[in-house]
């Protein structure tokens, strides 16, 4: 018998095994040709049997071969646990279950970092899930109907001045603008977060920006969409429909050529411009698209070859705040002849307190917007230890940055919007409306909207496999034959449910603490069962 090789990966080695019942099995092949991960072969199996064919008892050994399906035990073709054989199989003959005693994250390293898409792994308990509204109007200040009163549900996007800065004065009896002011946008409090063509596929992509057109052209709901990095296509820059999206530039620059060309063609401004200086879920890292997903349409969009293309951990150039103002701001308000409010996209840390109190000093009044994103944010690819192991929750780091702002009765002058795992219980209308007590003047969402897609990944394991480009639901790859499984217009409608739902949630809770229009950093509102909690936040401890 050849020597057992201990070093060889076997099944027992990875996360997720294979449950297969011969006996059900049909052979039809469905899983097979399913699996995008290649994850499961066919193979045949020997089988010594005893039969008996005589009118007597006559046992006779024979041996056969039959077909079956195996798991590869592979650290490059490994199952991932989405469940799509689970899904296609005609009779119940195959499933993936979780391995408790897995080595995988041990043995995967031979060729350096683990890469991967999703959350952070990490599952400790949300500070959001130990907040609740606390105070109900009843008989002093009574509640409002949450289903006949008018609620003004409208957030800023731009510089919103204090009223000694406002540009008025009289003259001849009459108020007239002495000087232009910094552009202001009312949107819903609900933006959807930055997801680029490249890291979603075509059709999520048009499925997310469809159910944002619907949401404005059809609901009256001021949904706004920021692009993501890379650019979008010229059709759309060029259409009317680029009032709905917020044009994200990172520090690759990439597809920024083709948006300047298209700047003398627009028919309409964008909604917004967004610089990001970083994201929540990998605080200190660049972009990164894998060479997988870059695609014909993304080489053409972004103007590069068919390579791996990762975006510098910072803007080139820009090393400081003051910077950043003064280069940035003012080119991109330029640009756009300063009728686009400009905004910074930030990860959540310890420095964050910082840079919101120089951007709130800035004389030129330029930045339109704080987005503070926190580590439980999702992205498509990134190396597992930043994913785990870097960043900050945002909810202190949005608090820390409201107190700031009041201390220097600065408040309300740049719009704070948060995000980074607004959503991951499901209902993002409670999370964005603690934090909005918080201080914020909204929520940006991401993860939430490709689960509403379809995906399965969560974060305990399952899948998160959006850096191959092999998703098995069509939404984070470019490989045609994956696209075709997500259906667009199904996609757009669910979405759109969701944020009709978020609406009139988001209703049902102003409704009892007695307002009608958000209740931008009213703390007095909430409570936390937790005392560590409370403290920090400045809310009143309850048990």
């Amino acid at each position: 018998m050849e020597a057992v090789k201990t070093q060889d990966v076997s099944v027992n080695d990875l996360s997720w095994k294979i449950e297969y019942h011969a006996e059900r099995c049909t052979m039809c092949g469905s899983c097979v040709a399913t699996c995008s991960f290649k994850a499961i072969e066919v193979k045949t199996q020997a089988q010594s049997i005893v039969v008996s064919t005589d009118s007597q008892p006559n046992p006779e050994h024979r041996r056969i071969a039959r077909p079956i399906i195996s798991q590869k035990a592979s650290l490059t073709d490994y199952c991932r646990g989405c469940g799509m054989c689970e899904k296609v199989c005609p009779n119940n003959a195959i499933r993936p279950v979780r391995n408790v005693d897995t080595r995988q994250v041990l043995l995967s390293k031979d060729s350096g970092p683990i890469k991967r898409g999703g959350r952070t792994n990490l599952n400790a308990q949300r500070t959001l899930d130990s907040i609740v509204v606390g105070r109900i109007s009843q008989m002093t200040d009574p509640s409002l109907d949450s289903a006949r009163h008018t609620f003004d549900i409208r957030s800023p996007l731009g510089r919103v001045l204090s009223p000694k800065e406002l540009p008025f004065k009289l003259e001849n009896g009459k108020m007239i603008m002495a000087h232009k002011a910094p552009p202001v946008n009312w949107i819903y409090p609900l933006i959807f977060s930055d997801m680029s063509i490249g890291a979603l596929s075509t059709r999520a992509w048009e499925a997310v920006a469809l159910a944002c057109a619907y949401l404005n052209e059809k609901c009256g709901l001021p949904v706004r969409m920021s692009s993501g990095e890379g650019g979008m296509p010229v059709k759309l820059m060029e259409s009317d429909y680029l009032k709905y999206f917020i044009l994200q530039i990172a520090s690759g620059h990439f597809g920024w050529n083709r948006i300047i060309k298209a700047i003398p063609h627009m028919v309409t401004d964008p909604a917004g411009v967004l610089i990001k200086i970083g994201q929540g879920a990998k605080p200190g890292d660049g972009g990164l698209l894998p060479a997988a997903k870059v695609a014909e349409h993304v080489q053409a969009i972004r103007g590069v070859p068919k390579a791996t293309l990762s975006s510098p951990p910072n803007h080139q150039g820009l090393y400081s705040i003051e910077e950043s103002v003064q280069k940035m701001h003012l080119s991109l308000n330029a640009a756009f002849g300063f009728r686009v409010p400009v905004a910074i996209k930030c990860a959540a840390s310890a420095t964050s307190v910082s840079v919101y109190n120089n951007l709130l000093r800035d004389p030129y009044k330029i930045c339109g917007g704080f987005f503070l994103d926190g580590i439980q944010g999702g992205t498509g690819a990134a190396n597992e230890v930043s994913l785990d192991h870097t960043g900050h929750p945002v909810v202190s780091k949005l608090r820390d940055c409201y107190n700031a702002a009041v201390k220097q009765g600065l408040q309300g002058q740049i719009p704070l919007y948060g995000g980074g795992g607004i959503g991951l219980t499901g209902n993002a209308a409670a999370d964005a409306f603690k934090m909005i007590c918080l201080g914020a003047n909204g929520v940006f969402v991401g993860k939430v909207l490709i689960q509403l897609l379809g995906c399965v990944g969560n974060e305990h394991g399952r899948c998160n496999s959006c850096n191959t480009g092999k998703c098995p639901m069509g939404i984070c790859t470019q490989d045609p034959r994956l696209v075709k499984r997500l259906d667009v217009d199904k996609g757009a409608q669910k979405i759109v449910d969701y944020v009709l739902a978020f609406d009139a949630e988001l209703r049902k809770l102003m409704a009892p603490i007695g307002n009608s229009s958000l209740p931008v950093g009213r703390s007095d509102a909430l409570v936390s069962t937790d005392k560590a909690i409370a403290d920090k936040l400045g809310i009143q401890y309850v048990c």
